[in-house]
């Protein structure tokens, strides 16, 4: 994690104000912020209690893998992320046939970096399931961090054709078309907008073009959401992708800012705080491509 102390050391500091979060457009005096999740006595309990029943020995394989699924399950939910592999790796052994487990340890993989294995395990859930409609999801943001545009485009083209009223899959699409083709990626996004119902999700669509004011979006998601819960779930999104919104344009300082929000929330099994991380690593090497560059043109100017 050091790079990340160095990233936040070099980056926060260029902000125009520590207090203050935003683009050149608009600042926030403070975010609008959730109380980050906490376990559960329900999460606590449900480990114990599936410890316990682990260590029985009249278990057969089937219902044994069953209960690693299980409690790799809240481990996840937990963030305990090498807890749960562990226990689905395990209820993998014991019963192969399960696509959920492969593709969770797809998203893992692609949280690591480690692209190729989590191509397999999504081709894997695919071929045991090929309606998964996470996996094909997954599979593409996994070929679009892997360097892999075309094919993760035509993926996530797929995806959005399966349900074009869902405004996730178009912010996803758009963020992956813009690699190949910013104007037709935005085209795109404003013709999904325009046909837009009241998924509350539509809101975080404007506010990536522009024609939903950051204030206005984040006031709609605080009045949308019933709990705390909700509201930490509905922040840990907008902040992700307003986060993506700004990296996109350039300023590394903004989005670094909120995809650290976006991960204070602790909603783990949410894509969005999966691949926080990922972007921040993406940020920093970006970051030092460009300072080498800068120190290599420096170099060559003095000589």
């Amino acid at each position: 994690m050091k790079w990340f102390s160095v990233l936040i050391a070099g980056l926060v500091l260029t902000m125009s104000g520590c207090a203050s979060i935003g683009g050149k457009n608009e600042q926030w005096a403070l975010p609008i912020m959730a109380v980050p999740l906490q376990p559960s006595i329900q999460q606590e309990v449900q480990i114990a209690r599936t410890s316990q029943l682990l260590l029985r020995t009249d278990l057969n394989d089937d219902e044994r893998a069953e209960l690693h699924f299980q409690r790799g399950m809240y481990y996840d939910s937990l963030g305990l992320r090498e807890l749960a592999r562990y226990d689905f790796n395990q209820s993998l052994s014991l019963n192969p046939a399960q696509p959920e487990v492969f593709n969770l340890l797809g998203v893992y993989f692609t949280q690591v970096g480690q692209f190729d294995a989590a191509y397999e395990a999504f081709d894997s859930t695919l071929e045991l399931d090929p309606n998964n409609q996470y996996a094909g999801r997954n599979r593409s943001i996994a070929l679009y961090y892997g360097g892999r545009t075309d094919l993760a485009l035509e993926d996530m083209t797929n995806h959005y054709n399966d349900d074009i009223s869902d405004p996730f899959r178009s912010l996803w699409l758009y963020i992956i078309e813009t690699k190949a083709n910013k104007a037709d990626a935005t085209a795109q996004l404003e013709q999904s907008y325009a046909k837009r119902d009241d998924n509350w999700g539509w809101v975080l669509v404007g506010m990536m073009l522009d024609k939903v004011s950051q204030s206005d979006a984040f006031a709609e998601i605080a009045k949308g959401a019933t709990d705390n819960v909700m509201l930490a779930q509905r922040l840990t999104e907008a902040y992700f992708y307003l986060a993506k919104h700004y990296q996109m344009q350039g300023d590394y300082a903004t989005a670094v800012s909120l995809y650290k929000i976006a991960l204070s929330f602790n909603v783990y099994e949410y894509v969005e705080h999966r691949y926080a991380f990922l972007e921040l690593g993406r940020i920093f090497s970006a970051v030092r491509a460009e300072q080498a560059q800068q120190n290599n043109q420096q170099d060559n100017s003095e000589q």
